[in-house]
Protein backbone atom coordinates (compact mmCIF):
# COMPACT_ATOMS: atom_id res chain seq x y z
CA UNK A 1 0.00 0.00 0.00
CA UNK A 2 1.37 3.40 -0.98
CA UNK A 3 1.54 6.37 1.41
CA UNK A 4 -1.16 8.08 -0.65
CA UNK A 5 -3.50 5.08 -0.39
CA UNK A 6 -2.84 4.85 3.32
CA UNK A 7 -3.44 8.57 3.86
CA UNK A 8 -6.82 8.33 2.14
CA UNK A 9 -8.03 6.06 4.96
CA UNK A 10 -7.90 8.86 7.56
CA UNK A 11 -10.88 11.24 7.32
CA UNK A 12 -9.38 13.77 9.75
CA UNK A 13 -6.52 14.51 7.37
CA UNK A 14 -8.86 16.29 4.97
CA UNK A 15 -8.96 19.25 7.37
CA UNK A 16 -6.02 18.83 9.75
CA UNK A 17 -2.25 18.52 9.48
CA UNK A 18 -1.78 15.70 11.98
CA UNK A 19 1.68 15.61 13.51
CA UNK A 20 0.53 14.52 16.96
CA UNK A 21 0.70 10.73 16.70
CA UNK A 22 3.14 10.65 19.67
CA UNK A 23 0.04 11.68 21.63
CA UNK A 24 -2.62 9.85 19.59
CA UNK A 25 -3.33 9.41 15.87
CA UNK A 26 -6.63 10.09 14.11
CA UNK A 27 -8.92 7.14 13.43
CA UNK A 28 -8.39 4.97 10.35
CA UNK A 29 -11.49 4.13 8.32
CA UNK A 30 -11.26 0.32 8.76
CA UNK A 31 -10.98 0.76 12.54
CA UNK A 32 -13.83 3.28 12.64
CA UNK A 33 -16.00 0.96 10.52
CA UNK A 34 -15.37 -1.97 12.86
CA UNK A 35 -16.32 0.12 15.88
CA UNK A 36 -19.44 1.53 14.17
CA UNK A 37 -20.56 -2.00 13.34
CA UNK A 38 -20.05 -3.09 16.94
CA UNK A 39 -22.02 -0.09 18.23
CA UNK A 40 -24.82 -0.72 15.74
CA UNK A 41 -25.00 -4.40 16.68
CA UNK A 42 -25.03 -3.46 20.35
CA UNK A 43 -27.87 -1.00 19.77
CA UNK A 44 -30.01 -3.54 17.92
CA UNK A 45 -29.02 -6.53 20.06
CA UNK A 46 -27.72 -8.29 16.98
CA UNK A 47 -24.39 -9.29 18.48
CA UNK A 48 -22.64 -12.29 19.96
CA UNK A 49 -20.56 -11.39 23.01
CA UNK A 50 -18.45 -14.50 22.56
CA UNK A 51 -17.43 -13.22 19.12
CA UNK A 52 -16.58 -9.85 20.66
CA UNK A 53 -14.58 -11.59 23.36
CA UNK A 54 -12.60 -13.51 20.73
CA UNK A 55 -11.26 -10.26 19.24
CA UNK A 56 -8.41 -10.17 21.78
CA UNK A 57 -7.24 -13.63 20.69
CA UNK A 58 -7.43 -12.60 17.03
CA UNK A 59 -5.39 -9.50 17.82
CA UNK A 60 -2.87 -11.67 19.69
CA UNK A 61 -2.34 -13.83 16.60
CA UNK A 62 -2.10 -10.82 14.27
CA UNK A 63 0.31 -9.04 16.57
CA UNK A 64 2.50 -12.14 16.90
CA UNK A 65 2.63 -12.46 13.12
CA UNK A 66 3.49 -8.78 12.71
CA UNK A 67 6.37 -9.04 15.19
CA UNK A 68 7.51 -12.52 14.15
CA UNK A 69 6.99 -14.26 17.51
CA UNK A 70 4.88 -17.19 18.69
CA UNK A 71 1.35 -16.33 19.82
CA UNK A 72 1.93 -18.42 22.96
CA UNK A 73 4.45 -15.82 24.17
CA UNK A 74 1.99 -12.90 23.89
CA UNK A 75 -0.16 -11.53 26.72
CA UNK A 76 -3.09 -9.20 26.03
CA UNK A 77 -3.57 -6.37 28.52
CA UNK A 78 -5.06 -2.90 28.73
CA UNK A 79 -1.99 -0.67 29.06
CA UNK A 80 1.78 -0.42 29.19
CA UNK A 81 1.71 0.04 32.96
CA UNK A 82 -0.15 -3.28 33.33
CA UNK A 83 2.54 -4.98 31.26
CA UNK A 84 5.32 -3.43 33.36
CA UNK A 85 3.53 -4.26 36.62
CA UNK A 86 3.08 -7.87 35.49
CA UNK A 87 6.80 -8.20 34.86
CA UNK A 88 7.67 -6.34 38.08
CA UNK A 89 5.64 -8.88 40.03
CA UNK A 90 7.34 -11.79 38.26
CA UNK A 91 10.97 -10.80 38.80
CA UNK A 92 13.37 -11.92 41.49
CA UNK A 93 14.52 -9.25 43.93
CA UNK A 94 17.23 -6.96 42.63
CA UNK A 95 18.09 -3.61 41.09
CA UNK A 96 16.34 -2.25 38.01
CA UNK A 97 18.13 0.33 35.89
CA UNK A 98 16.20 2.87 33.83
CA UNK A 99 16.43 6.41 32.48
CA UNK A 100 15.45 9.08 35.00
CA UNK A 101 13.17 10.77 32.46
CA UNK A 102 11.30 7.60 31.49
CA UNK A 103 7.56 7.87 30.83
CA UNK A 104 5.85 7.16 34.13
CA UNK A 105 4.07 4.03 32.90
CA UNK A 106 7.55 2.52 32.47
CA UNK A 107 8.74 3.94 35.80
CA UNK A 108 6.17 3.77 38.59
CA UNK A 109 5.45 -0.01 38.29
CA UNK A 110 9.13 -0.76 38.99
CA UNK A 111 9.34 1.70 41.91
CA UNK A 112 6.52 -0.09 43.69
CA UNK A 113 8.38 -3.42 43.92
CA UNK A 114 12.11 -2.99 43.31
CA UNK A 115 15.25 -1.01 44.03
CA UNK A 116 15.40 1.35 41.08
CA UNK A 117 18.51 3.12 39.79
CA UNK A 118 17.53 6.19 37.74
CA UNK A 119 20.18 7.30 35.26
CA UNK A 120 20.06 11.10 34.81
CA UNK A 121 20.30 12.90 31.49
CA UNK A 122 23.34 14.89 30.38
CA UNK A 123 22.66 17.99 28.29
CA UNK A 124 19.08 16.89 27.71
CA UNK A 125 20.01 13.43 26.47
CA UNK A 126 20.02 9.97 28.02
CA UNK A 127 23.40 8.49 27.11
CA UNK A 128 23.66 4.79 26.35
CA UNK A 129 27.11 4.73 27.98
CA UNK A 130 25.60 6.01 31.24
CA UNK A 131 22.94 3.30 31.22
CA UNK A 132 25.59 0.66 30.60
CA UNK A 133 27.79 2.03 33.39
CA UNK A 134 24.86 1.73 35.81
CA UNK A 135 24.44 -2.00 35.12
CA UNK A 136 26.29 -4.20 37.59
CA UNK A 137 26.17 -7.69 39.09
CA UNK A 138 23.23 -6.71 41.33
CA UNK A 139 21.12 -5.59 38.36
CA UNK A 140 18.19 -7.87 37.65
CA UNK A 141 16.86 -5.89 34.68
CA UNK A 142 17.19 -2.81 32.49
CA UNK A 143 13.87 -1.22 31.43
CA UNK A 144 14.05 1.07 28.41
CA UNK A 145 11.84 2.75 25.79
CA UNK A 146 13.17 2.39 22.26
CA UNK A 147 12.12 5.97 21.44
CA UNK A 148 11.69 8.55 24.18
CA UNK A 149 8.46 10.51 24.37
CA UNK A 150 9.94 13.85 25.48
CA UNK A 151 13.02 13.94 23.23
CA UNK A 152 12.33 11.67 20.25
CA UNK A 153 15.65 9.94 20.92
CA UNK A 154 16.14 6.41 19.56
CA UNK A 155 18.04 4.06 21.85
CA UNK A 156 20.68 1.55 20.77
CA UNK A 157 18.90 -1.59 21.92
CA UNK A 158 21.45 -4.16 20.65
CA UNK A 159 24.18 -2.41 22.67
CA UNK A 160 22.00 -2.52 25.79
CA UNK A 161 21.31 -6.21 25.17
CA UNK A 162 25.05 -6.89 25.13
CA UNK A 163 25.44 -4.97 28.40
CA UNK A 164 22.67 -6.85 30.19
CA UNK A 165 23.94 -10.20 28.91
CA UNK A 166 27.35 -9.42 30.38
CA UNK A 167 25.96 -9.56 33.93
CA UNK A 168 23.05 -11.94 33.32
CA UNK A 169 20.41 -9.19 33.65
CA UNK A 170 17.12 -9.12 31.80
CA UNK A 171 15.93 -6.53 29.28
CA UNK A 172 12.45 -4.95 29.16
CA UNK A 173 11.74 -2.91 26.02
CA UNK A 174 8.84 -0.50 25.60
CA UNK A 175 7.90 -0.01 21.93
CA UNK A 176 4.85 2.19 22.46
CA UNK A 177 6.47 5.17 20.69
CA UNK A 178 8.00 3.21 17.83
CA UNK A 179 6.24 0.01 16.72
CA UNK A 180 4.03 0.75 13.74
CA UNK A 181 6.39 3.38 12.36
CA UNK A 182 9.83 1.83 12.93
CA UNK A 183 10.89 -1.74 12.23
CA UNK A 184 11.89 -3.89 15.18
CA UNK A 185 14.55 -6.56 14.71
CA UNK A 186 13.51 -9.04 17.38
CA UNK A 187 16.43 -11.40 16.80
CA UNK A 188 18.99 -8.60 17.09
CA UNK A 189 17.64 -7.40 20.45
CA UNK A 190 16.28 -10.62 21.99
CA UNK A 191 14.35 -8.83 24.76
CA UNK A 192 13.27 -10.85 27.75
CA UNK A 193 10.11 -8.76 27.77
CA UNK A 194 8.65 -6.45 25.14
CA UNK A 195 5.58 -4.27 25.70
CA UNK A 196 3.57 -1.89 23.55
CA UNK A 197 0.33 0.02 24.01
CA UNK A 198 -1.26 0.09 20.58
CA UNK A 199 -3.12 3.40 20.70
CA UNK A 200 -0.29 5.43 19.20
CA UNK A 201 1.65 4.25 16.13
CA UNK A 202 -0.32 1.01 15.81
CA UNK A 203 -3.56 2.98 15.33
CA UNK A 204 -5.61 1.01 17.86
CA UNK A 205 -8.23 2.37 20.25
CA UNK A 206 -6.82 2.99 23.70
CA UNK A 207 -7.04 -0.10 25.91
CA UNK A 208 -5.25 -2.68 23.73
CA UNK A 209 -1.69 -3.53 24.78
CA UNK A 210 0.65 -6.49 24.44
CA UNK A 211 3.44 -8.07 26.46
CA UNK A 212 5.79 -10.48 24.70
CA UNK A 213 7.83 -12.74 26.96
CA UNK A 214 10.87 -14.72 25.88
CA UNK A 215 9.77 -18.40 25.93
CA UNK A 216 12.04 -19.50 28.79
CA UNK A 217 10.66 -16.66 30.95
CA UNK A 218 6.98 -17.56 30.39
CA UNK A 219 6.77 -20.16 33.22
CA UNK A 220 7.89 -17.48 35.67
CA UNK A 221 5.11 -15.03 34.79
CA UNK A 222 2.71 -14.21 37.62
CA UNK A 223 -0.71 -12.76 36.68
CA UNK A 224 -1.22 -9.20 37.83
CA UNK A 225 -4.99 -9.66 38.12
CA UNK A 226 -5.87 -13.38 38.01
CA UNK A 227 -9.28 -14.08 36.51
CA UNK A 228 -11.16 -16.55 34.34
CA UNK A 229 -8.93 -15.35 31.50
CA UNK A 230 -5.86 -16.74 33.31
CA UNK A 231 -6.95 -20.34 32.74
CA UNK A 232 -6.41 -22.54 29.68
CA UNK A 233 -8.91 -22.39 26.82
CA UNK A 234 -11.76 -23.25 26.83
CA UNK A 235 -12.24 -21.01 29.83
CA UNK A 236 -14.38 -22.00 32.76
CA UNK A 237 -16.42 -19.51 34.73
CA UNK A 238 -17.22 -20.83 38.20
CA UNK A 239 -15.48 -22.43 41.16
CA UNK A 240 -12.36 -24.54 41.26
CA UNK A 241 -8.71 -23.86 42.19
CA UNK A 242 -6.42 -21.57 40.17
CA UNK A 243 -5.35 -23.41 37.03
CA UNK A 244 -3.20 -21.00 35.09
CA UNK A 245 -2.46 -21.53 31.40
CA UNK A 246 1.00 -22.76 30.39
CA UNK A 247 1.33 -19.92 27.87
CA UNK A 248 1.72 -16.16 28.36
CA UNK A 249 -2.08 -15.90 28.18
CA UNK A 250 -2.03 -16.74 31.90
CA UNK A 251 -1.45 -13.01 32.42
CA UNK A 252 -4.23 -11.81 30.10
CA UNK A 253 -6.55 -9.26 31.64
CA UNK A 254 -10.26 -9.38 30.88
CA UNK A 255 -10.62 -7.56 27.53
CA UNK A 256 -12.46 -4.32 26.93
CA UNK A 257 -14.32 -5.65 23.89
CA UNK A 258 -14.48 -2.54 21.72
CA UNK A 259 -10.79 -1.80 22.21
CA UNK A 260 -9.89 -5.23 20.87
CA UNK A 261 -12.41 -5.13 18.02
CA UNK A 262 -10.69 -1.93 16.90
CA UNK A 263 -7.23 -3.39 17.52
CA UNK A 264 -7.93 -6.38 15.28
CA UNK A 265 -9.02 -4.03 12.50
CA UNK A 266 -5.92 -1.86 12.88
CA UNK A 267 -3.60 -4.85 12.82
CA UNK A 268 -5.25 -6.20 9.67
CA UNK A 269 -4.51 -2.81 8.12
CA UNK A 270 -0.88 -2.72 9.30
CA UNK A 271 -0.20 -6.18 7.84
CA UNK A 272 -0.85 -4.67 4.39
CA UNK A 273 2.12 -2.31 4.77
CA UNK A 274 5.82 -2.87 3.99
CA UNK A 275 7.62 -2.12 7.30
CA UNK A 276 10.84 -1.06 5.55
CA UNK A 277 8.96 1.38 3.33
CA UNK A 278 7.02 2.76 6.30
CA UNK A 279 10.19 3.38 8.33
CA UNK A 280 12.04 5.00 5.44
CA UNK A 281 9.07 7.29 4.72
CA UNK A 282 8.68 8.39 8.35
CA UNK A 283 12.40 8.99 8.89
CA UNK A 284 12.76 10.95 5.66
CA UNK A 285 9.96 13.35 6.62
CA UNK A 286 11.33 13.76 10.15
CA UNK A 287 14.85 14.44 8.85
CA UNK A 288 13.54 17.01 6.40
CA UNK A 289 11.64 18.87 9.11
CA UNK A 290 14.64 18.83 11.42
CA UNK A 291 16.95 20.14 8.71
CA UNK A 292 14.61 22.96 7.73
CA UNK A 293 13.80 23.86 11.34
CA UNK A 294 17.53 24.02 12.10
CA UNK A 295 17.97 26.43 9.21
CA UNK A 296 15.31 28.64 10.84
CA UNK A 297 17.25 28.69 14.11
CA UNK A 298 15.45 25.96 16.05
CA UNK A 299 17.42 23.35 17.96
CA UNK A 300 16.69 19.71 18.73
CA UNK A 301 16.39 19.10 22.46
CA UNK A 302 18.45 15.89 22.37
CA UNK A 303 21.60 15.11 20.42
CA UNK A 304 21.21 11.32 20.31
CA UNK A 305 20.15 9.25 17.29
CA UNK A 306 17.19 10.61 15.33
CA UNK A 307 13.81 8.97 15.01
CA UNK A 308 10.39 9.65 13.45
CA UNK A 309 9.67 12.05 16.34
CA UNK A 310 11.16 15.54 16.17
CA UNK A 311 11.29 17.58 19.38
CA UNK A 312 12.50 21.17 19.10
CA UNK A 313 13.32 23.76 21.72
CA UNK A 314 10.65 26.49 21.69
CA UNK A 315 11.94 29.82 22.97
CA UNK A 316 8.45 31.33 22.79
CA UNK A 317 5.95 28.52 23.51
CA UNK A 318 2.86 30.74 23.29
CA UNK A 319 3.91 32.12 19.91
CA UNK A 320 4.68 28.65 18.62
CA UNK A 321 1.35 27.30 19.84
CA UNK A 322 -0.56 30.13 18.17
CA UNK A 323 1.33 29.64 14.91
CA UNK A 324 0.56 25.91 14.87
CA UNK A 325 -3.13 26.57 15.43
CA UNK A 326 -3.19 29.23 12.70
CA UNK A 327 -1.75 26.72 10.20
CA UNK A 328 -4.19 23.94 11.21
CA UNK A 329 -1.48 21.75 12.72
CA UNK A 330 -1.96 19.24 15.50
CA UNK A 331 1.28 18.88 17.47
CA UNK A 332 2.16 18.90 21.16
CA UNK A 333 3.64 21.73 23.20
CA UNK A 334 5.58 20.44 26.22
CA UNK A 335 6.55 23.51 28.26
CA UNK A 336 9.81 24.56 26.56
CA UNK A 337 9.53 22.28 23.54
CA UNK A 338 7.32 21.39 20.58
CA UNK A 339 6.93 17.81 19.40
CA UNK A 340 6.10 16.51 15.91
CA UNK A 341 5.61 12.89 14.89
CA UNK A 342 5.56 11.40 11.38
CA UNK A 343 3.55 8.33 10.41
CA UNK A 344 3.11 6.70 7.01
CA UNK A 345 0.02 8.87 6.38
CA UNK A 346 2.04 12.09 6.59
CA UNK A 347 3.52 13.72 3.49
CA UNK A 348 5.78 16.53 2.35
CA UNK A 349 2.91 19.02 2.44
CA UNK A 350 2.69 18.35 6.18
CA UNK A 351 6.37 19.19 6.52
CA UNK A 352 5.83 22.38 4.50
CA UNK A 353 2.99 23.40 6.84
CA UNK A 354 5.09 22.73 9.94
CA UNK A 355 8.02 24.73 8.57
CA UNK A 356 5.69 27.61 7.70
CA UNK A 357 4.26 27.56 11.23
CA UNK A 358 7.73 27.52 12.80
CA UNK A 359 8.73 30.45 10.60
CA UNK A 360 5.60 32.35 11.67
CA UNK A 361 6.33 31.54 15.31
CA UNK A 362 9.73 33.21 14.97
CA UNK A 363 8.18 36.40 13.63
CA UNK A 364 5.17 36.83 15.97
Amino acid sequence: MSPEEFRALFPALASTVWLDTPGCPPGAAPVLDALRTALSDWATGDFDWLAWDAAADEARRLFAGLLGVEAETVTTLGSLSEAAATVAGSLPAGRIVLAAEEFRSNLFPWLARHDVVSVPQRNGTTHIADLIDAIDDDTVMLAISEVTTREGQRMDLPALRVATDRVGARLFVNLTQSLGALRFDYDAVRPDYLAVHGYKWMLCPRGAAWLVTEPRRVPGLTPLAPSWKSTPSPHGYFGGPPDFADTASRCDTSPAWFSWIGASASLRLLTKLDPARVEAHCLRLADRLLDEATALGYHRVAQGPRSHIVVLRAEHPRRTSEALAAHGIRATMLADRVRFGFHYFNNDADVDAAVAALHTGKKL
